[in-house]
This record gives structure tokens, C-alpha cells and sequence, in this order.
């Protein structure tokens, strides 16, 4: 057995899943419990990976990565990034690059904090990606919901934390974590 990563994990794919890129601690994160370098066809296990644990065997799309990734005891927060070629050519698939972050001790105490408020887990998700710079749309897309229901979600956080705006309950949360 070896090491679960502790540094962020990196994959960029393109539309076939096929891998382009990677890093050691995505390669980490994976594999786990095998280590990478008894892992045949290593560029297929880990579309294979991808495919089952990141997007549930759903389109490759940036809306369609999971939200979060289980890897023994450890939870890794997954964020997509769509990619486009930078050389001026025009690239025949699209690509994906996914970010695999380690979920630390700072989101316990976020749950602490919206503990505090009676927030519920979903609107604890939504605090949680409102807290990363999402707008309404992009933590729609995160949660399958839609703009509407994390809107409402939004006011009720508001409401139990007794601000007025989105700022308020970052302002709030930020205030409190230190």
C-alpha cells in the first residue's frame, strides 16, 4: 500500500476521457489502495476511475464532475475546469481539467459554524461553494438544483445568520473562523 496524497491531484482529460495529464498526487489519489506503478494500463484505469468515481458514468462535462471524492477516510473536494488549447490551433475535443483538494479541518469548522445557525447539509453545501466564489448558476450546476432553489437557499442562510446579503454570511463565516 502506499500514501494517500495530501497535496492537490490534478487530471486533465480530453472528451474520450483520455488521459493528457496528471500528477503524481492525482495518480495517489486514484489509485489508492493500489499503488501507481502496479497498476497495468495505467492511462486506462484512471479514465476507468474517472469515469466511475467522478462523473458516475455520466457525459464528460464541468457540471457533471462529482463534488467530492472518497479515497479511504480521506474526502477530496473535486473542481472542473473546461481547457482549451493556448497554441492557436483548434483543438478537435474539449478538455477537462479536475482538481482533487483535500477537504481539511477548516470545512469542519465551517460545519461548526453553520451548526451554530441551524443550517441544513445542503445549505451547508451551498455556503460551502458560495464560500469558493460560485455564482447562484455555477452551484446549481454543482448541486443539480436549480438557480431558483439555491437562491431560496441563500435568503433562508440570510435569514437564520441574520444578515442581509451574500457578502454578510461570507463576512460572518470569515469572521468567526479565525
Amino acid at each position: 500500500m502506499h500514501a494517500i496524497a495530501t497535496q492537490p491531484g490534478l487530471v486533465v482529460v480530453d472528451a474520450s476521457l483520455k488521459l493528457l495529464a496528471f500528477n503524481s498526487e492525482a495518480l495517489q489519489i486514484l489509485t489508492f489502495p493500489e499503488h501507481p506503478d502496479k497498476v497495468a494500463r495505467l492511462d486506462e484505469w484512471i479514465s476507468i476511475q474517472i469515469r466511475t468515481r467522478l462523473l458516475d458514468g455520466q457525459p464528460l462535462t464541468a457540471a457533471n464532475v462529482a463534488a467530492e471524492l472518497r479515497s479511504s477516510r480521506r474526502t477530496y473536494i473535486c473542481r472542473s475546469f473546461p481547457v482549451s488549447a493556448s497554441n492557436g490551433s483548434p483543438q478537435r475535443k474539449p478538455s477537462l481539467a479536475i482538481l482533487m483538494e483535500r477537504r481539511t479541518n477548516g470545512t469542519l469548522k465551517l460545519a461548526q459554524i453553520c451548526g451554530q445557525y441551524g443550517l441544513t447539509a445542503r445549505e451547508l453545501e451551498t455556503v460551502e461553494l458560495l464560500l469558493q466564489g460560485l455564482t447562484s448558476k455555477e452551484i446549481a450546476e454543482r448541486m443539480k438544483i436549480s438557480p431558483n432553489t439555491v437562491k431560496a437557499f441563500i435568503r433562508l442562510v440570510m435569514v437564520k445568520m441574520s444578515v442581509s446579503t451574500r457578502s454578510g454570511i461570507i463576512g460572518k463565516i470569515v469572521s468567526q473562523k479565525g
